[in-house]
Order: C-alpha cells, then sequence, then structure tokens
C-alpha cells in the first residue's frame, strides 16, 4: 500500500487576501499573521511526522512559498472547495489521503495519525468543526464518484450535506475543534495558539 498523504489546505499568506472575515474584525495585518504562523506551524509539526507524508495544496495555484523540509507543494486548482478537495484525493489515487484545514490552531499530528487509524474501521473520518462545518476529511483510496457534491460551504451545514453523500458508507467521527473565522473565534483560541 502506498504511503498515508496528510494535505494541508490553504491559502498563500499575502496581506488582504487571507481570513477576509476575521481581517474585517481585526485588520489585515493581524489576520495575515494569524494565518502564516497557524499554517506554517501546522506544517512544521506534520512534517515533522514520519508516519505520513506531508503536502500543502495552496492557492493561488502559482504563489511562491517558503516550506519546512519534507514537505512537498501541490496546487488546488479551481473551482469550489468541493472541486478543489477531490482533485486533491485524485492525485493521490492510492493512499489513504487527510486534507487538514490550516486555520485549525488546536490540530496536531496526532489528529493525523488518529484519522488514518480510524481509516482501518471505516471509509471516510471527518473531524467536525464548531460551526457545522468540517477542518479534517480523511478518505481510502476507494471514493465516492462526488464526494462533496451539493454542499452549503461556508454554513452550518457544511458537515451535515457531506456525510449524506456517504449515507452508504462507514463514517467515523473525530473530536470537535474550533476553526478561526470571525474575531470571535481568534479571541477564544489566543490563549492556545502563537500570536
Amino acid at each position: 500500500m502506498a504511503r498515508d498523504v496528510a494535505v494541508v489546505f490553504g491559502r498563500a499568506p499575502r496581506l488582504g487576501t487571507v481570513k477576509r472575515r476575521l481581517a474585517a474584525e481585526i485588520g489585515d495585518r493581524a489576520a495575515l499573521r494569524f494565518h502564516a504562523i497557524t499554517m506554517h506551524r501546522l506544517l512544521r509539526m506534520l512534517a515533522a511526522d514520519r508516519r505520513f507524508d506531508t503536502v500543502l495544496a495552496v492557492t493561488p495555484d502559482r504563489a511562491w512559498l517558503r516550506l519546512p523540509r519534507r514537505v512537498r507543494r501541490i496546487s488546488q486548482g479551481s473551482g469550489d472547495l468541493g472541486r478543489r478537495m477531490h482533485r486533491v484525493f485524485r492525485g493521490f489515487p492510492h493512499s489513504r489521503v487527510a486534507i487538514i484545514g490550516c486555520d485549525i490552531p488546536e490540530a496536531s499530528a496526532n489528529d493525523l495519525v488518529a484519522a488514518f487509524r480510524a481509516l482501518g474501521r471505516a471509509e471516510a473520518v471527518f473531524g467536525p468543526a464548531a460551526d457545522g462545518g468540517y477542518w479534517l476529511v480523511a478518505l481510502l483510496p476507494r471514493r465516492p464518484a462526488r464526494p462533496f457534491a451539493n454542499v452549503r460551504w461556508s454554513t452550518c451545514h457544511a458537515l451535515a450535506d457531506t456525510l449524506a453523500n456517504f449515507a452508504d458508507r462507514r463514517v467515523i467521527l473525530l473530536r470537535s475543534l474550533h476553526d478561526v473565522d470571525t474575531g470571535a473565534d481568534w479571541r477564544r483560541v489566543r490563549g492556545t495558539c502563537p500570536s
């Protein structure tokens, strides 16, 4: 079997282009700082774990970033979030793949290990987010044809809509974590992440 692959989904850190809802409340520079620090911290942490390969799926596609050793960079491509994630899964047809968001300060390499371990008992694993979305999705090489069809992204329905596409498959949910989209989210996690 091919090696497990952990894919961090992220936007290149550029002033005025990241965490726009958060930036509206705390300013562009503070939002950029949060985004860059959280993403690089997660990449370094995952790259240090030799139990899986670490990849950054970045947008915009041609963005240049300095990456930690052992982190490969790929482009997300065009389309909505579901199309971009589906494209990344298709890029690793023989591996178990976990996609994780880059705005989850409480996430750790152990969460990825737990996701890959759970794939031994299920066909899909999700890390639910407190806002009704999800911070992680992990799938086996045999995947539904349209795993992210008809999902209302960036709403409280994102996880439920996605789970509807997995109705006939065994699914395991990991611990619930908070992503950081708003000033209130940012203030809540400030003590648990670097600033």
